[in-house]
């Protein structure tokens, strides 16, 4: 079809005119028949968010999605116009987007009216009928609808001619998806301005007469937040916006880490080195996001962003990484002591309820690596069954130090020479399917029990001169 190249042709061709929100139902329709994915890379939303979106499209309606941040709000507009078809022919010789066998705008329809079936056309492709905007304070109403070009004006149009308007975004994105992100920033006089687009579906430029109709789908992100903090979306226009699309974290760990492992940087390329992440370090961190939006220490109406437990993935394997390097070891395999580094990914991602100062949050984060490490130890051991593991520590000179100072090499020595430990490290490995004939693993395994032990008061642990000891 996109070998067309003027109105006649397309009209030979059997072209059908719709509406944008009509042909979004119709190829979502086509979709759902072929039970084709309609979200690839979408986690954890397919019985929640997605029937929202599903239903919202088919109503032909526009949508606001509401939740807070990290909830992969932008990421599901930006994969809207995935629904629009592949090329869609617009006139060659406007720079507003119109059906040309049907054109709503009167400078388009007086093209037509003058050229007939010889007008040329062009072909869109549906990434360029997509526009994104961010709303910051600085958006004003000629960004989004238009305004008197003065250039234009001295260029010696006259200013009742309709030439010497600048059309704006929304305009522009006619027969496309408008987005605009962070909503509630918009200033209420802005939003005002975006009655009529979402109602009547026209649009008016200063005192001209003309109304130029629009055929566009819109959408908006917003987090509740924003609602008391930093501004609000005007009632009237929240009542024009046909659904509300709620978004949430996710609620299942396999999901979480899903997410995880498909968005952050674990694959690198190492000059032979094997980086390999333990999935019980994956889960440590994963369940330190969710016991973080369950704390009564940080506000749950900013919300822990997935981002946090993205970038404490990364600096797990990347502390592990720095560590090897260290001491020449080949084998990246992070262990419970490189989780001290993930609070850097954390720092800025979770806002305290009472903060007094930096140290506040370094400690809360600090509070919830031994709470995560307890609540995952308890799916893939028993504390019970480590007793001989707590008598080994009996002697008060029997210590183990820990930390970034100590190699794979010299940590399995050690753990060698307490027969309780090692065996506890083993059957750990066992069950977990991990080689424990190799030190990364097995020393991985053993931290993680001294850790368990630790945060159950069984075993305790000190800090002198920046390095770290367990003992009784």
């Amino acid at each position: 079809m996109n070998q067309v190249r003027t109105i006649g042709e397309l009209r030979e061709q059997g072209y059908r005119s719709r509406s944008v929100k009509q042909e979004l139902r119709e190829n979502l329709l086509s979709r759902l028949k072929s039970r084709a994915e309609l979200f690839p890379g979408i986690i954890g939303y397919d019985d929640t968010v997605i029937p929202q979106i599903v239903n919202a499209v088919l109503s032909q309606h526009d949508v606001l999605f509401l939740g807070l941040r990290g909830q992969a709000k932008t990421r599901i507009i930006r994969m809207l116009p995935s629904l629009l078809d592949e090329w869609t022919p617009a006139l060659k010789e406007s720079d507003l987007p119109d059906d040309p066998l049907d054109p709503k705008f009167p400078t388009n329809r007086r093209l037509v009216e003058a050229q007939g079936d010889e007008a040329a056309l062009r072909w869109v492709h549906r990434e360029e009928r997509f526009h994104e905007k961010l709303a910051t304070p600085d958006v004003t109403i000629a960004d989004l609808i238009g305004e008197i070009d003065l250039v234009k004006h001295a260029e010696g149009r006259h200013l009742t001619d309709e030439g010497v308007i600048h059309y704006g975004l929304i305009p522009r994105t006619n027969r496309g998806i408008f987005a605009i992100n962070e909503l509630p920033d918009l200033a209420p006089r802005i939003q005002v301005g975006l009655f009529n687009a979402l109602e009547e579906r026209d649009v008016q430029i200063r005192g001209f007469g003309v109304r130029l109709p629009l055929d566009v789908c819109m959408a908006f992100t917003a987090n509740p937040e924003d609602y008391t903090n930093r501004g609000r979306i005007v009632t009237p226009l929240k009542d024009r916006i046909g659904s509300v699309v709620r978004t949430h974290y996710p609620r299942r760990t396999e999901d979480a880490i899903r997410i995880t492992q498909g968005s952050a940087w674990l694959e690198r390329e190492t000059d032979g080195r094997r980086i390999d992440l333990p999935r019980y370090m994956l889960e440590i961190v994963e369940e330190m996001g969710r016991i973080a939006r369950e704390s009564p220490h940080i506000n749950q109406q900013s919300g822990v962003s997935v981002r946090a437990s993205i970038a404490g993935a990364e600096l797990l394997v990347s502390n592990a990484e720095r560590r090897c390097i260290k001491h020449g070891e080949t084998d990246v395999v992070p262990r419970i002591t490189d989780l001290q580094h993930v609070a850097a990914g954390c720092r800025g991602k979770i806002e305290l309820m009472l903060a007094d100062d930096e140290r506040s949050e370094d400690k809360l984060i600090a509070s919830i690596t031994g709470e995560a490490v307890k609540s995952v130890f308890d799916n893939v051991g028993r504390i019970a069954e480590l007793e001989e593991v707590v008598d080994a520590f009996t002697d008060e000179s029997a210590t183990i130090e820990l930390g970034d100072e100590v190699s794979t090499a010299d940590l399995a020595r050690v753990i060698e020479s307490i027969p309780a430990l090692k065996k506890a490290a083993v059957k750990l490995c066992v069950s977990l399917e991990q080689p424990f004939e190799e030190a990364a693993y097995l020393t991985a395994a053993a931290e993680l029990i001294l850790e368990a032990l630790y945060v159950n008061d069984r075993l305790s642990k000190y800090a002198y001169r920046g390095r770290t000891y367990i003992k009784r």
